[in-house]
């Protein structure tokens, strides 16, 4: 909606006149009691910087009444109202003006909705008819959700049971027994479909065959209207182009069983962006999605990087997702079963079975194991080595079905000799693949047929592997890496070039750097250049810098301008300039973008200031006005100021209105304080909250404490919840507690305590405990509960140990990460050691496992060794291995080397492989090179890079050698061997 000028300038001129010429007076905490209804003081605040107009016109009033008749009191109704306006005050305040100012903005604005209404009609019938055209044309299309059965929906097929028809067909589903999680699952997707419900993304995170899928079923059936329609895509594509074609509506339900066969890959990305906009959008719309938990992690996991972030768009997404957690086992529902087995042959079956994995069962889980875990029959063994192969490939990164050429080519890497040598060769691969597609319990196979997309019949060819053992082999093999044949095998026979690349990667990550650069050197060969910047690092990292720039310039040559930027760089480290900004140049004429700012660094560099600001200007008009910014500093730190003013001005120009602020700082200096106030101005029209902020802090610094609080406020309200704890900081350290403590209370009434928590934490060193105590209760008031653990910790340390208790606990309740831990230890040091280990365990399943390590190192030092391993080992099952070197640590200063010793080794098998590292440094500490040496090996085996250069030190080597040639897939270093060239350049070569 467009302002008219008038009101909203007017508006400011009466802020201008009572900040500036009226002292301030009346305040906003005055004026905001003066309106009817009561508005609060920041409202009134925003009236008079022009940001907002109310609603109704007598509230307006009464705020001009009291600022009129305060004009009065001192006597300056007469005077002129503000330079060249020719109005005095009495005129700017008159109420009559008011009233028809309010009434023609309200005029303006009817007029102006009543035009917006008819262009959106027109503009709705428009996208309408366009939408129906591409939701004609998609291949999945929202159903009724009543259409869909289970088995459609991806539900698992359930063993059939002693007392099952023998001539039944059908698909079976056992009785649904419901678990808490159901319930909790059930009220949040109800709560979903009304009418007025935002949009809701909820995962189901279990394990293979815990019952995820049917869990999503039974919520959807209960929870969701029948009139709401159902989406299953079937691949990330065909979800893409369902929302392009704006086919998810409101009251609609995506489902997405294995969410990370949409999340992941080369599309992942894209599905994630495009779902998060979706969800942006009008509800009710329901997104449900299943979820493996090391694909969870795998997702959420935060990169080392920003370089390296694959996954940032799904991180994105997951984190505003509802999830329901789903136990791998029946132990509190077991007599529900029971009872409910009395009908249900299916789960009669299960519990005869024993043990209260029963979704496993139910799926026939266990007998897939045990059908892998033990071969029988003559092609057993060969059967065994097909599926271990198929269990590889998808725990390395394989997602699309396997080819049988290549499980064929794979599987001798499998066998020893003597089992090689008593194959037949013409039939030893049809009675493995026979082996391999038993039927188990009639309703699975280890080796699954997979179905066309379109049409009858299964692709020929190719075979995907059970769910339940993709998840055995991820859990049981992580530390094995696959043989040769299977590298050389991948190599050849697999096609798609997103599981070939994740294939190079892990063999990267594992130090066989042989096979990963012949998997990179198979994804160039197969049409996908990207590959050879991979490549090329790996060959920059061995010391061949000529190879390195060949292939970086074979990958851009073939359309990779990232390749072209990196060569710029490596030309320009050389001190080959000129050749460096041909590259860049070229980057930029393929529209990199980040080539033109790049190119504008050199320029400026070289001290081209002409062609260094035309570049910027090119870089900002391609969306990176950065480049602008980064000119202007430069020409700042050389003393250019004009220059630099010209360029911050620029950026401010084209949306980067942080530029405004380093130019207000230059004006300031300058002693222009009329172009400060018009900058700060316009910052606050930018409403840009970091940009404010910044310039809070600069008026602060100069004295101006009322613009920098007007500063701090804007960009509070514009979403900076910093904006205020920055302002008290500083008032804080000039000591003006009295405004600063008001603002920090101004600030938790905005629901940010975190200033009162930094005065609590300050006043404490300076003015004691009482002091402190009295903020952090004022902070735990506003709902702050890592306020009420600072005021548990105070407590416990002044001796108050039931007070501290209550505290903590409360903080506990209120969802505090690490009250819980601090609890177990209180209650430790108690004496409660039944009480602490619960509440220790409780706060591991709430994410923080390291409760149960600092439990367990507590055990230690009283002297319950077993107690304290029993612990560190249930925190290692929660993820947290370190737990087991951390007491390793404790047992081997107190001598006990031996039971150190297999700690160490506990926490390698649990995937801390700079456990081994450890360990191996501590056998040469104590003479056993051999051990130590070996040691080093596995860890390096297991793709600890540091364990390389320390074999090389043990073994008297060559560093660089070691780590430029890294491991064979057997884990023996490997002897020098030449690279592979990829086929695609071999015409490149001179």
């Amino acid at each position: 909606m467009s302002r008219t000028p008038e009101i909203f300038e007017d508006l400011r001129r009466v802020g201008a006149l009572k900040r500036d010429r009226l002292g301030g007076r009346p305040s906003d905490n005055t004026l905001s009691k003066s309106p009817s209804p009561t508005v609060s003081r920041d409202t009134v605040g925003v009236w008079l910087r022009g940001g907002r107009l109310p609603q109704q016109v007598e509230p307006l009033l009464a705020v001009m009444r009291e600022i009129r008749a305060e004009a009065a009191r001192q006597g300056c109704l007469e005077d002129s109202a503000d330079r060249g306006s020719g109005e005095s005050v009495a005129d700017l305040l008159a109420e009559g003006r008011w009233k028809e100012s309010w009434k023609a903005e309200q005029r303006r604005r009817g007029q102006a909705a009543r035009q917006g209404v008819e262009r959106h009609q027109a503009h709705k019938a428009l996208e309408d008819g366009e939408r129906r055209a591409r939701q004609a044309a998609l291949r999945d299309r929202p159903r009724p959700v009543r259409s869909w059965s289970l088995q459609r929906l991806g539900v698992h097929e359930a063993i059939p049971g002693r007392r099952a028809d023998p001539d039944s067909t059908g698909f079976i589903v056992p009785t649904y027994v419901p678990r808490p999680h159901d319930d909790r699952l059930r009220a949040r997707l109800a709560g979903a479909v009304g009418e007025e419900a935002a949009s809701l993304l909820v995962v189901v995170r279990g394990e293979s065959c815990t019952g995820k899928t049917r869990t999503a079923a039974e919520a959807l059936k209960a929870a969701v209207p029948d009139d709401f329609k159902l989406l299953l895509p079937a691949g990330a594509d065909d979800l893409l182009a369902a929302l392009a074609a704006d086919a998810l509506g409101p009251r609609s339900v995506l489902w997405l069983n294995e969410a990370q066969d949409y999340l992941d890959g080369p599309a992942g990305e894209a599905v994630a962006a495009a779902l998060l906009r979706r969800l942006d959008a009008d509800g009710p719309f329901v997104v449900i999605a299943t979820l493996w938990p090391d694909h969870d992690d795998t997702f959420t996991a935060t990169p080392v990087s920003s370089a390296d972030d694959p996954h940032r768009q799904a991180r994105v997404l997951l984190a505003q997702a509802h999830y329901a957690h789903v136990p791998d086992s029946f132990a509190g529902a077991l007599n529900a079963a029971r009872r409910a087995a009395d009908h249900d042959a299916s789960l009669a079956a299960a519990l005869e079975a024993g043990g209260a994995h029963l979704t496993q069962t139910l799926a026939a889980g266990p007998d897939l194991v045990t059908h892998y875990e033990h071969p029988a029959g003559t092609h057993g063994i060969y059967g065994k080595a097909l599926l271990s192969a198929a269990m590889d490939a998808h725990r390395v990164g394989v997602t699309q079905p396997l080819p049988l050429d290549f499980l064929c080519d794979a599987a001798p890497g499998y066998l020893t000799d003597g089992e090689r040598a008593a194959a037949d060769p013409d039939t030893w691969f049809t009675g493995a693949l026979a082996h391999a597609q038993t039927l188990i319990k009639q309703i699975t196979r280890p080796l699954l047929n997979v179905s066309r997309s379109s049409g009858m019949g299964a692709l020929p060819g190719v075979v995907r592997l059970a769910d339940y053992l993709q998840q055995h082999g991820r859990r049981t093999r992580w530390h094995l890496c696959p043989p040769a044949s299977f590298w050389d095998a991948a190599a050849e026979h697999i096609t798609a070039p997103e599981d070939l690349t994740r294939l190079a990667n892990d063999a990267k990550i594992r130090l066989r750097y042989r096979h990963a650069a012949q998997l990179y050197c198979a994804v160039a060969d197969r049409g996908h250049p990207f590959a050879l910047v991979p490549l090329a690092r790996m060959r920059e990292a061995a010391g061949d810098r000529e190879a390195a720039e060949r292939l970086f310039r074979a990958a851009a040559d073939r359309g990779d301008t990232t390749a072209l930027v990196i060569l710029a760089r490596m030309r320009e480290h050389s001190g080959d300039r000129t050749e460096a900004e041909q590259l860049a140049q070229a980057a930029a004429d393929r529209g990199h973008p980040s080539a033109l700012g790049y190119l504008a660094r050199m320029r400026e560099h070289a001290g081209d200031k002409a062609e260094a600001e035309r570049l910027a200007h090119a870089a900002a008009d391609r969306g990176h006005p950065s480049a602008l910014l980064y000119s202007a500093l430069m020409r700042e730190a050389v003393g250019d100021h004009e220059g630099a003013e010209q360029m911050y001005r620029a950026a401010a120009d084209r949306g980067y209105p942080f530029a405004l602020v380093p130019l207000a700082l230059m004006r300031d200096l300058a002693g222009d304080q009329e172009e400060v106030e018009r900058l700060a101005h316009a910052v606050t029209e930018s409403g840009d909250p970091s940009a404010l902020l910044s310039l809070a802090r600069m008026r602060e610094h100069a004295g101006d404490k009322a613009e920098a609080e007007r500063l701090a406020h804007a960009a509070a309200e514009g979403g900076d919840t910093s904006a205020l704890l920055s302002l008290v900081q500083i008032r804080e350290e000039a000591r003006d507690k009295a405004e600063a403590e008001r603002l920090a209370h101004a600030a938790a009434e905005r629901g940010d305590t975190s200033a009162l928590v930094f005065l609590a934490g300050t006043r404490e060193a300076a003015e004691g405990r009482k002091e402190a105590e009295r903020m952090y209760r004022a902070a735990a008031d506003g709902g702050d509960a890592s306020a009420l653990l600072s005021l548990a910790l105070r407590r416990e340390a002044a001796g108050d140990q039931r007070e501290a208790e209550r505290l903590a606990q409360a903080a506990a309740d209120r969802g505090h990460p690490s009250a819980l831990v601090h609890l177990a230890l209180m209650r430790e040091k108690a004496g409660d050691r039944a009480e602490a280990e619960r509440l220790a365990h409780a706060a591991a399943d709430r994410g923080h496992p390291s409760a149960l390590v600092h439990l367990a190192l507590m055990r230690e030092k009283a002297g319950a060794r077993a107690e304290a391993e029993r612990l560190a080992h249930a925190a290692a099952d929660r993820g947290h291995p370190s737990a087991l070197v951390d007491l390793a640590v404790v047992w081997e200063k107190a001598g006990v080397r031996a039971e150190a010793e297999r700690m160490y080794r506990a926490a390698a098998d649990r995937g801390d492989n700079s456990a081994l590292l450890s360990l191996a440094r501590r056998r040469e500490k104590a003479g056993d090179r051999a051990e130590a040496e070996r040691l080093a090996h596995a860890a390096a085996d297991r793709g600890h890079s540091p364990a390389l250069g320390y074999l090389a030190e043990l073994r008297h080597g060559v560093v660089e050698d070691y780590q430029r040639y890294g491991l064979e897939a057997d884990g023996t270093l490997a002897a020098s061997w030449a690279w592979p060239e990829p086929r695609c350049i071999a015409s490149d070569a001179p």
